[in-house]
């Protein structure tokens, strides 16, 4: 999977070495979550920037059942956030993860209990 280069956006910006991880294992669908395209990113990063102008956010995975997308957050240092994407300024914030392996172990385990609960 090849990823966007942000920084054509923000120079300051360096994925986490654990995303990287990932896309190296291409590790990138988990049912309802899943690794956006470069494609994805580049027009989602444009349009949270007109959406969000105070904001500072690279998008780097989408949920399948909503317009809930993973970011980083620039201003946060990398904290993850949960945005409820094409909401009122405002009003996107869902869920804030301090690191992206706090986010990553959720979206696994969101993944296992739909699959047990379909067994």
């Amino acid at each position: 999977m090849e990823i966007y280069d942000v920084s054509k956006v923000y120079q300051e910006f360096n994925y986490p070495k654990e995303f990287l991880k990932i896309v190296e294992l291409n590790l990138v669908d988990f049912d309802f979550w899943y690794l956006m395209s470069k494609e994805q990113v580049e027009k989602r990063i444009k349009g949270l920037k007109e959406r969000y102008p105070d904001r500072e956010l690279v998008p780097f995975a989408r949920r399948d059942d909503s317009d809930d997308i993973a970011c980083f957050d620039i201003k946060k240092n990398s904290k993850v956030q949960i945005i409820h994407d094409f909401a009122s300024a405002g009003y996107e914030q869902r869920k804030e993860y301090n690191t992206f392996w706090e986010w990553f172990k959720e979206a696994i385990q969101e993944m296992i209990d739909e699959e047990e609960a379909d067994d």
